[in-house]
């Protein structure tokens, strides 16, 4: 976990050195508090390699022990955790089309005024505080946030609730969110998902309640319902998932732009004509979650490498979205890049990100409503979260 914790510059050294293997690298997994250490994993880190996993789902599976860990999640995690990306076909494609009705992009535009309104009142309170404040907590998290809950039918009293929660299940081994104490990081986890699936059951049961919540709890597909825990992981994967890694890019968009100056003229220029690159190009270099476990159904050769079943393998978006095979100068933030088949969304396949469109929508309507407003906005240093889950930013302060 120490690694994560180093300089950018060291992990991209690292990553570009893997990169340059003949193979995929091997290495041990470490120990955690909450589950038995396994036999290890494959470091897949070129983008062909993910590619070509992700497009083989009954060979590469998800669901053979979880998808977020690198240990095999433990039975008493599942009953949170256990949502649809850590599932296979056909239970994977059964959740998934109730489920992705509320994402397509007939429906993202229902909430395009609601996210031009939310962004617009974010940039009020960012001008009203004079200066700058934490770009992270008060404009990067809180629009998100707020659609995610809009969408699922959260009153804006639980939204510091839901924020505080999404950062315990999400913070890794950070110690600003698991405490000092490692020992006691599965019961901060589980304490989190029980007290998630604790209020969507409450918001359930209100026959008044409307959104995503209502729709879901009364979801028939083929004459079946969700159970009460599939209820409980939906809720905890797309209100975590929902405002944690837009929440992330958004903030990684900041210092790009702050450390190239020279592209956020260009993008000054003809903000609405630049922001589809621009957000592209944002996503691919903050790359928010840094990798996805998959484990061998079978056994595999795979671009030369020949895989066992039940050896697990890591796809590390993060490390592909920089391979040099595919991207020229791979580190330069570029917002006319083109093309730009980055994974920052994962790869493709069954799993890609059910919440891209709305990602794209939130991160566009952001910058547009901070470069029209506020164009001179710089962000400080980062406070980057220890996760090797999650690329994050914790804390960065803002100044105008």
């Amino acid at each position: 976990m120490e690694f994560w914790a180093r300089p950018m510059a060291e992990r991209e050294d690292a990553f570009r050195r893997l990169r340059a293997l003949d193979h995929p690298a091997f290495f041990e997994e470490m120990e955690v508090p909450f589950a038995p250490k396994g036999a290890g994993y494959h470091a897949l880190v070129r983008h062909a390699d993910i590619l070509e996993a992700s497009r083989n789902p009954e060979v590469f599976s998800s669901g053979e022990g979880g998808a977020t860990n690198v240990p095999d999640m433990p039975p008493e995690f599942a009953e949170y955790f256990g949502s649809m990306i850590n599932m296979d076909d056909p239970r994977h494609a059964r959740l998934r089309r109730i489920v992705s009705r509320a994402f397509t992009p007939k429906m993202i535009r229902q909430f395009e005024a609601d996210v031009e309104v939310a962004a617009s009142r974010i940039v009020d309170d960012l001008l009203a505080t004079g200066s700058g404040c934490d770009f992270v907590t008060e404009v990067a998290s809180r629009l998100p946030l707020k659609i995610i809950c809009d969408m699922m039918g959260i009153p804006e009293k639980d939204y510091a609730f839901i924020f505080d929660r999404s950062n315990i299940i999400l913070g890794g081994f950070d110690p600003e969110y698991s405490g000092d104490d490692l020992d006691t990081i599965a019961e901060r986890l589980l304490t989190a998902g029980m007290e998630l699936q604790g209020l969507v059951q409450e918001l359930a049961a209100d026959p008044a309640r409307q959104g995503l919540i209502a729709a879901l709890s009364s979801a028939n597909l083929d004459g079946e319902h969700l159970t009460a825990q599939e209820l409980g992981s939906f809720f905890i994967l797309l209100v975590v998932a929902g405002n944690e890694t837009t929440r992330n890019a958004i903030s990684h968009g900041l210092r790009l732009l702050t450390n190239n100056p020279d592209q956020r003229a260009l993008w000054l220029q003809d903000i609405d004509g630049h922001a589809p690159g621009a957000v592209e190009e944002i996503v691919r270099l903050a790359a928010p979650v840094n990798f996805m476990r998959r484990k061998l159904t079978r056994d595999h050769e795979m671009n030369g490498t020949r895989y066992r079943e039940g050896e697990k393998v890591l796809l590390y978006y993060w490390s592909a979205n920089r391979d040099e095979r595919v991207f020229a100068d791979p580190l330069r933030f570029d917002i006319t890049r083109t093309p730009n088949p980055h994974v920052g969304y994962g790869g493709p396949g069954p799993h890609f990100c059910l919440g891209a469109h709305l990602a794209r929508r939130e991160i566009t309507v952001m910058f547009r409503e901070l470069l029209r407003r506020v164009p001179a906005i710089e962000g400080g240093r980062p406070d980057r979260l220890h996760s090797s889950f999650i690329n994050g930013i914790k804390h960065m302060e803002c100044r105008f």
